[in-house]
């Protein structure tokens, strides 16, 4: 259950020295065709750490060959020097595959500021292009945890055809788009045009929603990877639907793996007046870190949803909105409902269901309680 699921695809991972544990921390993921169709997003943030910088022209062409990803060091805001850095390693997983460096996406993960070893990255290539292996998935899974407590995989069979990812990420969890690293394969035949709507809807609905903390990184990046081994050219909307499943099945793998998280939070936004209206109003709360305290200290405290729509330009009659935790109607037209100490918040998923009563459009905004062990692990990140 890889990403070497798909035929046509090998990877590994492997020790390189970035990380002082002695763990795997460099990743491998070839294509070995006979189709090499793929598409990409990435971070919206401006502030962009140099694999993003060199793999958003990689990806123009619609054709990649292999990617290449590190943990132990983001690479980003590290000068030429961690630019170069980019460039010799994509260079060398070129050297090594047989391929162009032009068709390597690069991706690094870990603390901004921080310069890789360019020597160690450059042997951790070449073992990791010896170690390669139509079972590699896991390995390769495995090297790009940072803060993870476990790897993220998924797959999901099509008709003769299937597709198989990996994730990373626990923290810095925010969208457009990414909001982390990860790769998926793919045995189908996919144009790159079309992979490209596929993976622009799928992470739309999927890690687009993931909003943890509300911190956007700088080295976000989803590549999706068409080897058109199976022979089998599904339909664009099945290729989708495919996708999209995957991705939300792996965007949920990392809500859970949030760090220090005690709860899921499900924020449903039902009858908006537009899509954009009730992802709008998902995301106020899920941001809302009076909120996600509440969550964290079993407080149905419903007030805290209501202060957060108003932040948003959302089409509602503020005098008229109700909310429901957990099944429980605690607010009816933005008044009193149901006894709040029947909500029970002790399950690790909640949900919330907020009722616009503007339209017939809704969204939902996943997100996780704010927790003493997350304030802990994020000021201690450096060390």
């Amino acid at each position: 259950m890889s990403i070497t699921t798909p035929a046509g695809f090998s990877a590994a991972g492997v020790a390189a020295g970035l990380k002082s544990t002695g763990a795997k921390d460099l990743a491998l993921v070839v294509n070995h065709g006979p189709t090499f169709d793929s598409a990409s997003v990435f971070t919206a943030n401006r502030c962009k750490a140099n694999p993003v910088l060199w793999s958003q022209e990689v990806v123009k062409d619609g054709i990649v060959r292999a990617v290449v990803l590190n943990s132990g060091g983001a690479n980003c805001y590290t000068g030429p020097e961690g630019f170069q850095t980019t460039h010799a390693v994509a260079e060398r997983v070129g050297a090594t595959v047989g391929v162009g460096a032009v068709d390597v996406v690069v991706c690094s993960t870990g603390l901004i500021g921080l310069a890789n070893s360019r020597e160690d990255l450059l042997a951790g290539v070449d073992a990791a292009h010896a170690a390669l292996s139509p079972d590699g998935g896991d390995d390769a899974a495995h090297a790009i945890m940072t803060t993870d407590s476990v790897s993220k995989q998924a797959v999901v069979e099509g008709a003769g055809w299937s597709i198989g990812g990996m994730a990373k990420g626990a923290g810095m969890l925010a969208p457009q788009l990414a909001t982390m690293l990860v790769v998926v394969t793919t045995d189908a035949v996919v144009p790159a045009a079309d992979l490209d709507a596929a993976l622009r809807a799928a992470t739309r609905v999927s890690f687009d929603r993931l909003d943890s903390d509300g911190c956007m990184s700088t080295n976000d990046t989803v590549t999706v990877l068409a080897s058109g081994a199976s022979g089998i050219t599904p339909s664009l909307p099945d290729f989708t639907e495919a996708l999209t499943q995957l991705c939300t099945d792996l965007a949920m793998q990392l809500l859970r793996d949030a760090e220090g998280a005690d709860h899921e939070i499900a924020i449903t936004t039902v009858n908006a007046a537009t899509t954009d209206d009730a992802v709008e109003v998902g995301r106020s709360v899920a941001r809302s870190n009076l909120f996600k305290a509440a969550v964290f200290g079993k407080d149905p405290n419903w007030g805290r949803v209501l202060a957060s729509l108003g932040t948003t330009s959302a089409a509602f009659d503020p005098a008229d909105l109700d909310v429901a935790m957990n099944g429980v109607w605690v607010c009816r037209s933005s008044t009193p409902a149901e006894d709040p100490a029947l909500v029970d918040l002790a399950p690790r998923e909640v949900s919330v269901t907020i009722d616009l009563k503007a339209g017939g459009e809704r969204a939902t905004v996943w997100t996780n309680d704010l927790t003493h062990a997350y304030v802990h692990e994020n000021s201690a990140y450096s060390s």
